[in-house]
């Protein structure tokens, strides 16, 4: 198996990348490859914050490494909360939050149409390449489910009549925008022949 660190310290994320991982290929945590502190996200693009997370910790580690953003963008909030969703009631993290001021902005709004984009940066031997997945979908009036994290309590991806936290995370694979970009990761290093794998 060849090691690849995962930029993340969010459990979730692992977890639901892992179920879709190739085996050859050995997900490593930040906290297994000894990195515990929290990664600056200040920049304004979901590119650029993927891009220097990768990057921070393949100049720490010397290690292949991916990073992923991933945004909740809002039509009618002109693509709100976008690359501030896990901080847009303010607080990192606190999901509950989040979702309230989500539904509080959309009250009485029928345009609800919105879309899960995440996007992945591969440093492979210092080489920089990206990947995006989307999943397009509504946003329900109440949370419903209790599976996932995030926003999926309030997610109702096209083409179901259940948010994804509804779902086991086989059927949320179906529709997921990370289960999209993390195939296209998973096609390049299949393919790949440069890497060394280290």
């Amino acid at each position: 198996m060849y090691p690849l660190i995962f930029a993340t310290n969010n459990a979730n994320k692992v977890r639901e990348v892992q179920s879709m991982l190739d085996p050859s290929w050995k997900l490593i945590t930040l906290k297994e490859a000894g990195i515990v502190a929290d990664i600056p996200e200040p920049f304004d693009t979901l590119e650029e914050n993927a891009r220097a997370k990768a990057e921070f910790i393949y100049q720490s580690t010397k290690k292949n490494c991916f990073s992923e953003d991933t945004g909740l963008e809002v039509y009618a909030l002109n693509n709100a909360p976008g690359v501030r969703s896990a901080r847009f009631a303010g607080e990192q993290g606190n999901d509950a939050a989040n979702i309230q001021k989500l539904l509080h902005l959309l009250d009485g709004n029928s345009k609800r149409n919105a879309r899960f984009r995440t996007v992945i940066s591969l440093l492979l031997d210092g080489d920089e390449y990206q990947f995006e997945g989307i999943c397009t979908g509504t946003i329900s009036l109440t949370p419903r489910g209790e599976n996932g994290f995030g926003y999926d309590p309030v997610f109702i991806p096209d083409g179901s009549h259940q948010t994804f936290a509804e779902m086991d995370i086989t059927s949320k694979n179906i529709f997921s925008h990370r289960k999209k970009a993390v195939a296209k990761l998973l096609h390049f290093l299949s393919t790949y022949h440069g890497q060394s794998k280290n």
